[in-house]
């Protein structure tokens, strides 16, 4: 079965899933009315930060917490530290009729203190915030504005960027070493997670809203 896992997650497989319908087409517009940051735009929708220079955040503030999936892809695993009711499920806030912001946070939370003190040092408004736990040769893609922290140190992780999913010639590869800090405008572009070693992968995703806080932030953490 993880062989047919893995087919259905090719390039050339999801094209026929987009063309049938059968998956949704994701950048369904390419500019929505939410305030746009000039400084992600001027950089073409996608910025590497620096590093992270906080305390070292220990194995176990990822390891052990509480990680679940999606029935449509039963092979990358999320642990919620924040969803819309703070319980641990990977719901969409819309499906309770809120934006994906102000995010509550979940038992996770208490698991991992030094994630969430990165989260809040930020000071702008969040949504989902989630651990990411991946395998080699796999993706994970969102359609909002998304900071980023790599946790794992492994010279083969990278953040694929694209102007659409199936881009390759406009693609441009994020080298992700430990603490490596990105965001990208993911209501404008492509994005997913890339990972070809055979070890446990393991990176913070958090929706952020694309304002002048964020932009403060962002502006701090620049090289």
């Amino acid at each position: 079965m993880s062989a047919l896992t893995d087919a259905m997650k090719n390039e050339y497989t999801k094209q026929i899933l987009r063309a049938t319908g059968v998956r949704k087409v994701g950048l369904g517009q390419r500019k929505t009315p939410h305030y746009r940051m000039p400084i992600l735009e001027e950089a073409g929708g996608w910025m590497r930060l620096e590093k992270y220079k906080g305390p070292e955040i220990p194995a176990s503030e990822c390891e052990d917490l509480t990680y679940t999936t999606y029935s449509s892809d039963p092979t990358t695993f999320f642990a919620p530290i924040t969803s819309a009711t703070g319980e641990i499920e990977l719901k969409g806030f819309w499906e309770y009729g809120k934006a994906d912001l102000d995010g509550v946070w979940t038992e996770n939370a208490k698991k991992c203190p030094s994630i969430v003190k990165w989260v809040e040092s930020i000071g702008a408004r969040f949504g989902r915030v989630q651990l990411l736990r991946m395998k080699a040769n796999t993706e994970n893609q969102g359609w909002v504005v998304r900071v980023w922290l790599e946790l794992t140190d492994d010279p083969s992780s990278a953040l694929v960027v694209r102007p659409t999913e199936f881009d390759r010639k406009g693609e441009v590869q994020i080298q992700l070493p430990k603490y490596q800090q990105a965001v990208v405008d993911s209501e404008y572009l492509w994005h997913g997670g890339h990972h070809a070693s055979d070890h446990m992968r393991y990176a913070v995703i958090a929706s952020v809203e694309s304002g002048p806080a964020l932009e403060r932030w962002i502006q701090s953490q620049r090289s």
